[in-house]
């Protein structure tokens, strides 16, 4: 059985980032959030929290904004890693399977995700 895509009630971009990319990151963060005033920008984490194994801060979106959101993350994200994923209140799916990366797959820790 196929999942229907109107069971996405959102998206989340997690942009990750390290000392020597923080300044490309807060660039593509300064983009997004004069490009698309309606994203919901998330805190700053140096450190990885969660799922994520390095810094990063979130991007949450309306499924309207995917057409032209992320082809402006994918054109101006100058090398960061980018894992955006859909928001169907399946989280572990969400995170590990219906996951789109942009540059390197990070390993996610999938313990913290509940099913």
């Amino acid at each position: 059985m196929f999942a229907a895509p109107d069971s996405i009630q959102g998206w989340h971009a997690h942009i990750y980032y390290d000392p020597t990319t923080r300044e490309a990151a807060a660039r593509l963060r300064e983009g997004i959030a004069d490009a698309f005033p309606e994203a919901r920008l998330g805190r700053w984490h140096d450190v990885p929290v969660g799922p994520h194994p390095q810094a990063m801060y979130q991007v949450a979106f309306a499924p309207a904004l995917f057409p032209t959101l992320m082809p402006f993350i994918a054109l101006n994200r100058e090398g960061l890693t980018v894992l955006v994923h859909p928001e169907t209140g399946r989280q572990k799916v969400d995170h590990l399977e219906h996951a789109v990366w942009m540059g390197a797959v990070l390993p996610l820790d999938a313990s913290v995700l509940p099913d």
